[in-house]
Order: structure tokens, then C-alpha cells, then sequence
């Protein structure tokens, strides 16, 4: 169950979402009394209520809003509790001055701002001795560490537990709460209005996370990521397990340069089954692996790793997927030839420039490599022989392919190309692996000056659709990342 967090000003807002909440098939709201601007009024926003609610109204040391006196904050409480709300919340401090009255359950919580203390069992102990229905913990996670806590206290209590770690690292813990034993787990009603540090909408934890249908038996994969918060891999693996009815679900995990060796390890005990990789742990994570195909030993980088019987199995989905990407414009005949006596320019020195250059020697083309750091351009060119060259001469090649693996006219920067329109000739291949927005300036301009053009949704879309077969062993039609990509990126609106 997903309960979701009311915190408006004024009465007749928390009404309107209590209600519009309860159409929508919310099953458990949080009224939160202390966002409300004049005395909370309880009779009328707990009479005729749609669907059940829990009653916080937390103090501004706890996170909240509350600024009147604490005689009247306990006033509060107890009134609600006397007009028998279904749940009241209460901090450790103050729960065993407020008695149990009638039917009201009692959810006894603590909440850490900075830290998710050693002693976490300890705490969790002293609020199970306050006569609780509910205990709940949040706090501040720093590491991927602190979840493995949470996940640990939650599957062990005897009393039902709620234990969130909040911030970006800890959102694991809110997707994955019910499936360690929570009674519950807490999102807000918008993406833009949260409550506390990384909690997620509503819609994000029932469409993408699919949080009511995950049980103990739910198989998890994952994306590790520093940062994490934007990467698209949970929407578009979502969707292909959604498709294919799977009981599975895909979460992000932030996890620091530093963790990368304890998080593999740790994931063995989250009965973590497969994780694609990304910045910064693609080249690092090759280290770890027991196993690895050939694109991963010829680039040194993997993007998606799958434990199978104790081994790290590795492999690269970026070189096939530039590979059936770059092919989509030759006819049937060429596809997969070689591509002697083709001169391609590659912009860009990172990730994805390796695989699309470790690509392009094994089909025998004359690659140019240039970058905005002549030195990380250089280095690349010595690795896959191929010719550097400085940023500013890059309009100077006349390639027969130009392909843009930098950010350069990613959203937000949608006015900004890294080649200049009058550089681009009458049937010139350009391929732009931007897939944020799909029609960036370059694609543009290659269209109007009569170029082939391929975008990088083509490529982002096969690179999942090979990632997601080797995670579940089955095939997703590439029609359903396409669609769920495009959502996600608004590119309709673009």
C-alpha cells in the first residue's frame, strides 16, 4: 500500500486531494497538520473522509512546519485521535504521554535528518516499547549501506516496520518496502511537491515501480549510477516487464565511486539478479567480473553485469546497438559490411565514444576522433588507432560519417550543435546518439541539408532492448521502449 502525503495551507486544498487522491485509488493518505496555515480544524477534514489517513503534524526539528506552541501541537494530536482517525502519528518523545484511545492506531516514528545511525536496532527497540501498531524510521542515507540496514531491520521486526532512508542514495528502501515486510510505503501526490528528501510521486511508485503488486517472491534488477535520479533505465525496463508480465521491477541505485566493489558484493545479499551500468562505474566494474564477452574486453568498459551462480557475467549493449543503429541506413545488402574507404568523424572522448570506436575498427573504417580535451581525444586514437585531431579542426575532415557522442544539444541546451549546419553535405550519414531531445539541432539540420540521419533513440532503444534480454532472457519489442522513452522525454512536445 502507498500512502500518499497531503501537506497544503489551507483546508479546503487538503480536501479537494483527499478526495481527488481517493477516485485515483489511493488507499491511505497522511494529512499533514502542520502545513496547514491557520488551526487545524479535525472534524471537518477527518468527517465524510474518502479513504483512510494517518494525522502528523511534525515539528520543525523533526522536518515539519509546526510553529505554534507544543501544548497546542499535543492538542492537535489528541483531538484527532478523539474524532478516531484511522492512524496518528507520534515521535518517541511524546508517545507515551498521548494514551491509546478507541480505534485509532498508533504509528510511533523517528526521524534522523542527518544520519542513519549504528544503533539503529537499538532505536528500533525503544519505539517498540512505546505500544505501537506501526514503528516507523527515517533517516539520512550516505551510503548504500544504510539501506542494507533498513532492508535488514524491516525483514527482522516482530512489530511491522516502516523504515525509510531518505536522500537519493536511500530511495531503494521507499520502492522496496513492502517486499522487506513494511505495512506501507510513503509518496507524494506530485513529483515537485515533496515532502522530504527523495520521497517520489504517487505516479512514479505506481506506474513505474508498480509498488502494490511487488511481494516477497519480486525479482530485482537494477541501474547503478552516480548520480542516478535522471536515468531512464527504470522507465524503460519498467515498461518491458509490464509488457511481458513479469514479477520483476528495476530501481535505481546511487552508488559512489567508493562503493562500487561493496555494492556488488552486498547485492548478492538484496538477492540482487542483474544491474545495468553507467557513469561512473562502467570501466571500474570490469575488475569485478568473473566473466565478460569480447565487446567488454576490446572497450574495458561493461554496461550490464548479471549474477548467475555466483559468477559476474559482463557485458557491453552500446557496440551491437551502434552497430544494427548504424545500419538502419544502408540497404539490406550492406548491412554489417565493412566499412572501408568510409571516412567517419567521431565528436566526443567518453563511454560511448569507445564503443562506437572499437565498433568502427572492427568494420575497418578511417576514424577521426576529436574532443573538447585534445589529451582524452589523443589517448583514445592510440587505444583504437585512429587519427586525433584538436577540437577546432573538426570541420575541416569532409566525413562520410559524423557521429556526435557528446552531450552537446542535450536537454535543456536545445540551440547548440557541435557542427555547424554549413559543414554538413547531401547524403552525409549523421548520427547524433542524443536521444534527449530525439530531434536535436544537428538531426535538424541534417534533414535539411539531405543528409541520413539516425537519432539516438534509435540507438538508446536497442542498446535496452539487447540489455533487457540478457537480464531476463527474454525479448521485449523495441516498439515499447520506443513508446516509453518518448514519454518519459516528452518528445512530442519538443
Amino acid at each position: 500500500m502507498i500512502c500518499v502525503c497531503i501537506g497544503r495551507g489551507r483546508h479546503k486544498h487538503v480536501l479537494a486531494e483527499h478526495r481527488y487522491l481517493a477516485e485515483q485509488g489511493v488507499r491511505l493518505v497522511e494529512l499533514r497538520l502542520d502545513y496547514i496555515r491557520s488551526r487545524p480544524n479535525i472534524p471537518r477534514l477527518l468527517r465524510d473522509r474518502p479513504c483512510p489517513c494517518i494525522v502528523t503534524c511534525r515539528r520543525e526539528v523533526d522536518g515539519g512546519q509546526w510553529s505554534d506552541t507544543e501544548e497546542n501541537r499535543r492538542l492537535v494530536l489528541r483531538t484527532a485521535i478523539a474524532e478516531g482517525v484511522d492512524y496518528i502519528d507520534l515521535e518517541e518523545d511524546i508517545a507515551g504521554e498521548i494514551p491509546r484511545f478507541g480505534k485509532t492506531k498508533r504509528l510511533i516514528s523517528y526521524h534522523n535528518f542527518r544520519e542513519t545511525p549504528e544503533d539503529l536496532a537499538s532505536i528500533h527497540e525503544r519505539l517498540c516499547g512505546l505500544d505501537p501498531d506501526i514503528v516507523k524510521l527515517a533517516t539520512m542515507a550516505h551510503r548504500p549501506s544504510d539501506n542494507l540496514k533498513m532492508f535488514r531491520l524491516m525483514e527482522e521486526a516482530q512489530v511491522p516496520t516502516i523504515g525509510i532512508c531518505m536522500g537519493e542514495i536511500g530511495a531503494p528502501t521507499r520502492i522496496l518496502a513492502g517486499k522487506f515486510g513494511a505495512p506501507f510505503t510513503y509518496a507524494t501526490f506530485q513529483h515537485e511537491r515533496k515532502l522530504a528528501p527523495g520521497q517520489m510521486s504517487f505516479k512514479q511508485m505506481r506506474d513505474v515501480y508498480r509498488y502494490d503488486a511487488l511481494d516477497k517472491d519480486t525479482e530485482i534488477y537494477g541501474v547503478i549510477a552516480d548520480p542516478v535520479a535522471q536515468n531512464l533505465g527504470p522507465i524503460v525496463h519498467s515498461a518491458g516487464f509490464r509488457t511481458l508480465k513479469m514479477n520483476k521491477v528495476f530501481i535505481p541505485f546511487r552508488v559512489p565511486r567508493d562503493d562500487l566493489a561493496w555494492f556488488l558484493e552486498a547485492s548478492r545479499d538484496l538477492g540482487i539478479r542483474g544491474l545495468s551500468v553507467t557513469v561512473p562505474h562502467k570501466e571500474e566494474v570490469v575488475r569485478y567480473l568473473s566473466q565478460a564477452d569480447g565487446a567488454v574486453r576490446g572497450i574495458g568498459a561493461a554496461n550490464t553485469v548479471i549474477f548467475e551462480e555466483g559468477a559476474l557475467v559482463g557485458y557491453n549493449t552500446d557496440f551491437p546497438a551502434f552497430n544494427e543503429a548504424l545500419d538502419t541506413v544502408f540497404p539490406n545488402y550492406e548491412k554489417g559490411q565493412s566499412l572501408w574507404g568510409k571516412t567517419v568523424l567521431v565528436l566526443g572522448a567518453g563511454g560511448v565514444a569507445k564503443s562506437i570506436l572499437y565498433a568502427l575498427r572492427r568494420r575497418d573504417a578511417e576514424v577521426t576522433v576529436s574532443a573538447r580535451s585534445f589529451e582524452r581525444a589523443a589517448s583514445l586514437a592510440e587505444r583504437f588507432k585512429c587519427r586525433p585531431i584538436q577540437w577546432f579542426d573538426r570541420v575541416r575532415v569532409e566525413p562520410d560519417i559524423l557521429i556526435n557522442a557528446t552531450p552537446i544539444g542535450m536537454h535543456p541546451n536545445l540551440d547548440e550543435t557541435p557542427f555547424d549546419r554549413s559543414h554538413l553535405q547531401r547524403g552525409m550519414i549523421v548520427f547524433d546518439t542524443v536521444f534527449h531531445p530525439e530531434q536535436t539541432l544537428l538531426i535538424k539540420h541534417g534533414r535539411e541539408q539531405s543528409c541520413r540521419v539516425i537519432t539516438g533513440v534509435d540507438m538508446f532503444v536497442r542498446q535496452a532492448a539487447f540489455q533487457f534480454e540478457h537480464l531476463t532472457g527474454q525479448s521485449v519489442p523495441h516498439e515499447v521502449l520506443r513508446a516509453e522513452l518518448k514519454r518519459a522525454t516528452g518528445a512530442a512536445k519538443l
